[in-house]
């Protein structure tokens, strides 16, 4: 019987490419690819109603102009997952026979861009809609004046985001929008990520290989798209995201002094066993449990029973219901697209209401501070099943801190730095979900699911004579401990400068014994630190750097590479001016030339950010 794909979501003529494969799969081929279709936009692989001509299967269905195999992937990545999906297709694409040439967006030469003939991009939003630090100056040529027509271009955009942001993969959005509007032709639609991104990519990439495939009339669709599930993000060591290592908790410190208003917690795990290893600048995920009492008074308030036989994940994986709210499904954060899935399972007329297109303001007013609790209590009554219910929500994604530890000075461990997040909203306390699980039930000989992930974009020089100017109040500062003690196990001959704030001096001053003794003894060059609350006037970061604005430009001028990491809304945009207005009265320059200059660093990758 011959096989058929019905009911598909690519093209007409990608869809007889696969019908033309079908016949050559082998059989485990087949299960894959009909399991992946029916996934992927409910297309599936049924039998053919009627037997092709040996014709319809030897010959392509039209002749086509010859098209290069040569195929341009450019990715903006603020954390690294762009990059690494961009580095996974590059190698895909490789085996299919065409040429790949694999950039940051910052590093591609724009004057090539109307020479180009395949494009894909991937690419993250950062922030309030923005594009990551490696994609602003590609986004910005690409809207401007200077873009060029791209009638010959043909292009497909990856988006990465988060659906509890409203302005979720906005980034891709424009960049799709705008290649078309310069006269583009889409391989592929554009597809849109949430956190849990591996099944979209995977599907992702079968389509536009699949397409390039098809320009250059070497149909190859199907074995793509089995490579796109067994190697897409592989990694070195047997544990990923996908499969966590339990790493056994050797410490849990509080870093914090007594009075303080702030709890930090300092966690020293073991990666024995693991093969895991990482670089300074990686950062370390962790999968969390959400709170006990939140999981037990969402189940209380629905009505539901806790031992309930519910699915924990879409692989069919069963379990109860408790362990699915603890361990397997987000329920502290409302978005959009769940509160529009819970309409359909509510009786009450209020939720639909809020959803109406005139009632946006008040839809992000609700969302804001609330979880599922909220709106298991406010739109009640319910018309739904726990198993229905769970089935609307979104994986628990893991959540990441950045390493402070180096691996070299510590072998086989790995070190990060979480403050505990607790506040009042609504009439209720809240709990951040890692954070709180960390500090309040997480003990020494206890294990937590992490993975690594590296982060190609905030890396330490690779002279280790360069100087360095780090810059990290708060939590931010622990990337730079990992930074210090590398360079300390190299020995490393480069200056090092430290800029570090918090709220007071006497409580709140982390790591301050490992600054004391990395200074004492050379590692550390320069400590200049800012306490906010400790005098009438606050003092920040960016204050300490505008003090100092002549001996930090000489250091730049000298080849420093500066580092910032921490809050991306308010301390990383005020250090980004201070350093503007550093390079515009100690350089000499009018603002437009010091901005010039900062984004030179940024291209030179001696500008690095770690901000969220």
């Amino acid at each position: 019987m011959q096989l058929h794909v019905t009911n598909s979501p690519f093209s007409e003529s990608q869809a007889e490419l696969l019908n033309r494969l079908l016949p050559t799969l082998t059989e485990s081929q087949r299960i894959w690819l009909g399991g992946y279709l029916a996934a992927f936009g409910g297309a599936a692989v049924a039998p053919a109603v009627q037997e092709p001509s040996a014709a319809a299967v030897q010959e392509p269905a039209a002749a086509a102009p010859a098209a290069s195999r040569e195929v341009t992937i450019l990715f903006g990545s603020q954390t690294g997952n762009c990059q690494r999906l961009a580095t996974s297709l590059s190698g895909q694409l490789k085996e299919q026979g065409f040429t790949v040439n694999v950039s940051a967006m910052n590093s591609f030469k724009t004057n090539a861009l109307k020479k180009t003939e395949n494009l894909l991009l991937i690419v993250s939003t950062h922030g309030e809609g923005e594009p990551p630090d490696n994609a602003r100056s590609f986004y910005e040529f690409l809207h401007s004046k200077r873009a060029p027509q791209l009638e010959g271009l043909h292009y497909s955009v990856l988006g990465l985001g988060d659906t509890s942001y409203e302005f979720f993969c906005q980034t891709g959005k424009d960049f799709d929008k705008r290649l078309e509007e310069l006269g583009g032709t889409r391989l592929g639609l554009r597809v849109d990520c949430d956190l849990d991104y591996d099944e979209p990519a995977a599907g992702w990439f079968t389509q536009v290989i699949g397409a390039l495939n098809e320009r250059v009339n070497a149909p190859q669709i199907a074995e793509a798209a089995v490579e796109a599930a067994e190697h897409a993000d592989a990694p070195a060591s047997p544990y990923s995201r996908n499969q966590p290592f339990y790493a056994e908790v050797l410490e849990n410190l509080n870093l914090n002094g007594r009075g303080s208003d702030r709890e930090t917690r300092h966690l020293e795990l073991s990666l024995e066993g693991s093969g895991l290893a990482f670089e300074p600048g990686d950062s370390l995920g962790v999968y969390p449990e959400n709170h006990p009492q939140l999981v037990e008074a969402l189940i209380s308030a629905m009505g539901w029973d806790a031992g309930e036989t519910v699915p924990l994940n879409k692989k069919g994986e069963t379990g109860s219901l408790r362990e699915a709210l603890l361990r397997h499904y987000e329920i502290t954060v409302l978005t959009k697209p769940l509160l529009e899935q819970a309409a359909k399972l509510s009786a009450a007329p209020a939720l639909q209401e809020l959803l109406l297109p005139e009632r946006q303001q008040a839809l992000k007013d609700y969302i804001h501070g609330r979880d599922l609790l909220d709106l298991a209590v406010d739109f009640a009554p319910w018309k739904a099943t726990a198993s229905e219910f769970v089935a609307i929500l979104r994986k628990l994604p893991a959540r990441l801190y950045s390493i402070s530890s180096s691996y070299n000075a510590n072998p086989d461990e790995v070190h990060f730095t979480v403050r505990a997040v607790r506040y009042e909203a609504n009439g209720r306390q809240r709990y951040g979900v890692c954070s709180v699980h960390c500090a309040e039930r997480v003990q020494p000989g206890d294990k937590l699911p992490i993975y690594i992930q590296s982060n190609p974009n905030f890396k330490l020089p690779a002279n280790p004579d360069a100087p360095v100017i780090m810059i990290g109040p708060g939590t931010g500062v622990a990337p730079f401990r990992s930074f210090l003690e590398e360079r300390e196990v190299q020995g490393a001959a480069g200056k090092s400068w430290l800029f570090y704030g918090d709220r007071h001096f006497v409580t709140d001053f982390l790591y301050q014994t490992d600054w004391q003794r990395m200074l004492k003894d050379g590692v550390l060059s320069k400590l200049d630190v800012a306490f906010s609350r400790d005098t009438a006037e606050k003092v920040y970061v960016q204050h300490r750097i505008l003090e100092h604005s002549r001996e930090l430009y000489a250091w730049l001028q000298e080849g420093a590479h500066i580092y910032v990491c921490g809050d991306e809304k308010h301390m990383a945009h005020d250090v980004h001016t201070a350093l503007l207005t550093v390079i515009e009265e100690a350089g000499g320059m009018s603002a437009e030339a010091a901005a010039a200059y900062l984004d030179t660093l940024q291209q030179e990758q001696r500008y690095q950010r770690d901000v969220y």
